[in-house]
């Protein structure tokens, strides 16, 4: 056996002058080293060969991990990042996109991002860049944030005119910033004082009667309030401040007057009803209180402010007396010490002095306990909300103009309030955001008194200029809707031929 192995390897070993045969895809030699011998396999003396010695140091491991978990500290991550973020590559030797696709993302960009060139869609180091206002797909909104949104006008679904719904003269309208000769009734009668008279104007029928008239020389009407005494009770009895330093109770269906009180040294200025508890306040800087059902009327004096008290109004619950004063104090009374008998109380429970000018200005939110609007005069124009039971000021706002009147809208979270100087106009304010819903013009003098109507969908306002002017700006509930759906059906209605 070992002879004929020597022959077959002596007679395939080329001569060593000859030249090595041409490599097609695999030598005849390394196609030998695929095929073993059985006997040298299985050949018991067969050793095992070692590797030859070398001479050179071993190198020390650099540490590249195995083939399976590579480690951290033997990769170049920024070559790794740049060959990942760099234009996409096709198959056929690393050449770049076609110019049709390059073009394709070009125009898909400009689609989602308005334009403007960018490669990010998320960022870890600085909030994103607000979206432009003309952009023109909603996905660029999902990345960015908007830090200024709340300040920005908001647009509403609900049409708000710009034109008074009605206007009316209103000669001789006093023009004194510190009176209260506007109020408008659950019955829809509205009563405004003119002079020395007070006229009723029917808003459902649009009558007109005189309800009365001072007598005596250079007496007028400085104050009047509807008294709010319960279902049935509403817009039969007129409470009537003169200049003359008495209150009048007059019956309005008979057109007579029942009743008149005395206590103050100087006009009557505010009035406010309680139930049968009328306050009144005058320039002699006392609120008196009046209880309409007894002989002995007075019940009570509050002693808080230095000057005329020219605002007044209690709470939807009765339990808080809030009075506005020249002096630019705005006081809150509690109503167990406000009926003390023919007692005298020196101490407000709060006492509030954040006003720079006259308090008139009081409205008391219908919808959240505890909340006061004050507005205040040349010298202050701010707004200002609190909380009664804490005398916290929540927010203020500065209108830029003398504020005359504030009333809350009663089925919306919307503020109303009018302006003297030096802009004389209305504003419908967002609340609590205290955005501008609406601003409306058209009074050329300041608006001194404001009310608003039973149904809640409109206010009025009385000038200077000496006109009353309806603004239908507000929503009135689901009453409101109701209505004005079933109008437009029936106009929907009468256009069809059967």
């Amino acid at each position: 056996l070992l002879s004929r192995r020597c022959e077959r390897e002596s007679a395939a070993r080329p001569p060593a002058c000859a030249e090595p045969p041409a490599r097609s895809h695999m030598s005849s030699a390394s196609s030998s080293s695929f095929f073993i011998d059985p006997v040298v396999a299985h050949s018991p003396r067969q050793k095992k060969r070692q590797a030859p010695r070398s001479d050179t140091p071993p190198t020390e491991s650099r540490g590249l991990g195995d083939r399976f978990v590579p480690q951290r500290s033997a990769m170049d991550l920024d070559v790794s990042n740049f060959e990942l973020t760099r234009g996409s590559r096709d198959g056929h030797g690393g050449v770049n996109a076609s110019p049709a696709k390059e073009e394709y993302k070009k125009v898909l960009a400009a689609k989602l991002f308005g334009g403007s060139a960018t490669n990010k869609v998320l960022s870890f180091n600085a909030k994103p860049p607000p979206p432009r206002e003309d952009h023109q797909s909603s996905l660029r909104v999902l990345f960015t944030r908007n830090r200024d949104a709340g300040l920005l006008p908001k647009k509403y679904s609900r049409h708000i005119p710009q034109a008074p719904e009605r206007i009316l003269d209103a000669p001789e309208l006093l023009d004194d910033y510190y009176l209260n000769l506007l109020d408008w009734n659950e019955r829809n009668v509205l009563a405004v004082a003119l002079g020395d008279s007070i006229y009723l104007w029917n808003a459902s029928d649009g009558s007109i009667q005189q309800l009365m008239q001072t007598s005596g020389d250079n007496s007028h009407v400085t104050s009047l309030a509807w008294v709010q005494d319960g279902p049935g009770g509403e817009g039969r009895y007129m409470a009537v401040g003169t200049s003359d330093h008495t209150v009048q109770i007059w019956d309005v269906q008979r057109l007579k007057q029942v009743r008149s009180m005395h206590g103050h040294r100087a006009r009557v200025s505010s009035l406010s009803w309680n139930g049968p508890l009328l306050s009144s306040g005058g320039r002699d800087s006392v609120v008196m209180q009046h209880d309409v059902r007894v002989a002995d009327h007075k019940v009570g004096t509050l002693r808080g402010h230095a000057q005329e008290v020219c605002g007044l109004k209690w709470s939807p619950s009765g339990t808080q007396l809030a009075s506005g004063g020249n002096d630019n104090i705005l006081n809150l009374w509690d109503d167990r010490y406000t009926s003390s008998a023919n007692g005298v109380c020196d101490q407000p429970l709060l006492r509030l002095e954040q006003h720079r000018a006259a308090v008139k200005a009081l409205a008391w939110c219908p919808w959240q306990r505890h909340l006061l609007a004050s507005g205040g005069g040349t010298a202050d124009r701010m707004i200002r909300f609190w909380n009664s039971s804490t005398g916290a000021c929540l927010n203020a706002v500065d209108t830029h103009s003398q504020v005359c009147a504030l009333q809350w809208a009663k089925h919306d979270r919307e503020l109303v309030s009018s302006h003297g100087y030096s802009h004389n106009q209305l504003i419908l304010w967002k609340y609590p955001s205290m955005v501008k819903v609406a601003e409306l013009t058209g009074h050329t003098s300041r608006v001194l008194h404001m009310a608003q109507s039973p149904d809640g969908t409109t206010v009025v306002t009385a000038a200077a200029d000496e006109t009353l002017r309806f603004w239908k700006i507000l929503s009135g509930g689901e009453a409101s809707k109701k209505e004005r759906a079933a109008a437009k059906e029936s106009i929907l209605n009468s256009m069809t031929i059967r």
